[in-house]
C-alpha cells in the first residue's frame, strides 16, 4: 500500500504493463480497490450481483455495451453499470481504464472463464 506522503501516477502506473485485460490495484480506499486497466477488444457478457461497477475512461474510447443500448465513453467520462446489469466493456483501440470496486470482485463477475484476472498489487 502507499503509505508514504507521495501522490499516485496514472501516467507511471499504465506506464508499467503492456497487457490487455489485466486489472492493477494502485491504491485501497476504506473497501474499494482502485484499479486500473488497459482493455481492447471486447470483454465477456456479464454482471456483478452484489456491486454496481464504475468506469472511468482516462485514455481513449470505449463502449460499454448494455442489452438496451449502448454508453459510448471517452477520455474524463465515467459511467456506473448498476448492480445485477448484465454488460460487455469493449475497445476498438486501446484504451486506459480506472476502476473503483469492493475489495475481491471479480472482473468476469457472474461469468468467470479464461478471462477471469488475478488481481495484481501496484499499491
Amino acid at each position: 500500500m502507499n503509505s508514504s506522503a507521495t501522490a499516485v501516477s496514472l501516467r507511471e502506473q499504465f506506464g508499467q504493463f503492456t497487457e490487455n485485460w489485466s486489472p492493477k490495484k494502485i491504491a485501497v480506499l476504506n473497501d474499494y480497490e482502485i484499479k486500473i486497466v488497459k482493455i481492447k477488444g471486447e470483454f465477456v457478457w456479464h454482471s456483478h450481483t452484489d456491486t454496481d461497477e464504475m468506469f472511468l475512461v482516462t485514455k481513449g474510447q470505449i463502449r460499454i455495451q448494455l442489452r438496451n443500448g449502448d454508453v459510448p465513453l471517452g477520455p474524463g467520462e465515467l459511467f456506473v453499470v448498476p448492480r445485477g446489469v448484465e454488460h460487455c466493456p469493449i475497445a476498438e483501440e486501446e484504451a486506459e481504464v480506472m476502476l473503483i470496486e469492493p475489495v475481491g470482485v471479480v472482473n468476469t463477475g457472474n461469468v468467470g472463464g479464461p478471462r477471469t484476472a488475478v488481481l495484481e498489487d501496484f499499491s
